[in-house]
């Protein structure tokens, strides 16, 4: 029997519920819907590390490990793992726990990379803002 999943330790960048209308034709949550999460979990991280305006430039290694059923709530976990001059990846793992049980199991993971943007659209230095 193989060990059960312990999602990270700390609090997830973001919680949610899979509900219907974020469905494919089969029933199963939409992989696009919780890559977007990811997204969402990610840029948040990269916009408190860089303290300003960033964007997705790349996704990696992207793999779906078991599929996400509706009434589900998603945990998803983001880590920094890098930052660069102008860019930053972002390490994201979604969680899924049937809303009646309290085991979790890990469903996606992806890195993100995001780059520091300026007011005009363009890479900035990323400047980790001041504690507090």
């Amino acid at each position: 029997m193989a060990a059960p999943d312990i999602p990270p330790a700390g609090a997830p960048a973001i919680r949610t519920i899979a509900m219907p209308a974020d469905t494919n034709p089969a029933g199963d949550i939409f992989g696009g819907w919780l890559m977007s999460q990811m997204d969402l979990a990610a840029g948040s991280v990269a916009a408190m590390t860089s303290g300003g305006r960033t964007a997705t430039i790349a996704v990696e290694g992207m793999i779906f490990h078991r599929p996400v059923k509706v009434g589900d709530e998603v945990s998803l976990f983001a880590e920094l793992v890098r930052i660069g001059r102008t860019s930053m990846r972002i390490h994201v793992q979604a969680w899924r726990r049937q809303r009646h049980r309290a085991a979790s199991e890990k469903v996606t993971e992806a890195t993100f990379s995001f780059v520091a943007l300026d007011a005009a659209g363009r890479p900035r230095p990323v400047t980790e803002p001041a504690p507090g």
